[in-house]
């Protein structure tokens, strides 16, 4: 006898694997807590398998359970393309979306990869530049949807995730060890005047080596060991890495990923847009956190 595997109950398994427990997929998915645990134990019950581990504060999965979250992902994704593409080809047209050079990795080409498969007659125009001048766009109404990264949420803001500043230089690098340090920096980075200060404060003399417009002369001249740069945790670029100094730099600040989104066009292609942004660093989030 055939047997079938409840979607809905895969989509609340999905997103307790994402946000880190029942209550948070809860909220996300609009549901109750109680509905939620229910559609888990009903899909435990039909698999025969122990999918949570429920013995600690935060819910994690078991091995059965990382198993099954490959293959829920995979039939949700084709669920939401099926859909998609019969039921949502009425909306057609361009959204802008803004992002700052230094958040487009890891997240943003999944979240475009996914939007396009549920909206195909929609195109995404991507814009990436600093916050300031990604604001300012907002501002003037050149662009629908911005992130930004700063110290505080603005008005009518929404704060996705907080992040640690990093240390970011070349692989097997030594430029970090020089004094004075060498750093490399476009112009309107918004974490340079930061940078600067806590550098001033640890008494530890720099010198700007490498000034651009350019991200990828920035990347290209730490990735050649000639400086180092900033960078939130997880977001290095290729040939790259985090700094393991043992307290040789000082301790960066954190900095807030937040989210803006004008009130038109209102519709669900927005909607799913703004969607897709939360989840992928919902779920960067609970992967840091799952590190720690």
């Amino acid at each position: 006898m055939a047997r079938n595997l409840d979607l809905t109950a895969l989509r609340s398994f999905v997103a307790v694997a994402d946000t880190g427990g029942v209550t948070k997929a809860a909220g996300f998915l609009n549901l109750t807590q109680s509905a939620v645990s229910m559609q888990l134990k009903r899909l435990e019950e039909g698999l025969g398998l122990t999918l949570l581990d429920r013995s600690a504060r935060t819910v994690s999965l078991t091995a059965n359970g990382e198993q099954l979250l490959s293959y829920a992902r995979r039939m949700l994704e084709l669920n939401d393309e099926v859909y998609a593409r019969l039921t949502a080809q009425e909306y057609e047209g361009v959204i802008r979306l803004g992002v700052p050079h230094d958040v487009v990795y890891p997240a943003i080409p999944q979240v475009l990869q996914q939007f396009s498969a549920n909206f195909p007659r929609m195109k995404v125009q991507l814009e990436s530049s600093y916050t300031v001048a990604l604001k300012e766009c907002f501002a003037r109404g050149e662009c629908d949807v911005i992130l930004t990264t700063e110290d505080d949420c603005g008005h009518g803001g929404e704060t996705l995730a907080e992040l640690p500043l990093v240390w970011i230089g070349a692989q097997n690098g030594a430029a970090w060890r020089q004094r004075p340090l060498r750093l490399a920096f476009e112009h309107r980075c918004i974490f340079r005047k930061g940078v600067l200060s806590a550098l001033d404060e640890a008494g530890i003399p720099w010198e700007m080596a490498v000034e651009s417009d350019m991200t990828r002369t920035i990347e290209a001249s730490v990735s050649a060991d000639l400086a180092v740069h900033v960078l939130f945790e997880g977001s290095q670029p290729p040939f790259c890495e985090a700094i393991s100094h043992n307290g040789a730099l000082p301790a960066l600040q954190h900095k807030k990923i937040n989210l803006y989104a004008s009130a038109v066009p209102a519709n669900a292609a927005v909607s799913n847009l703004k969607d897709l942004i939360r989840n992928a660093f919902s779920r960067r989030l609970a992967t840091r956190h799952a590190a720690e």
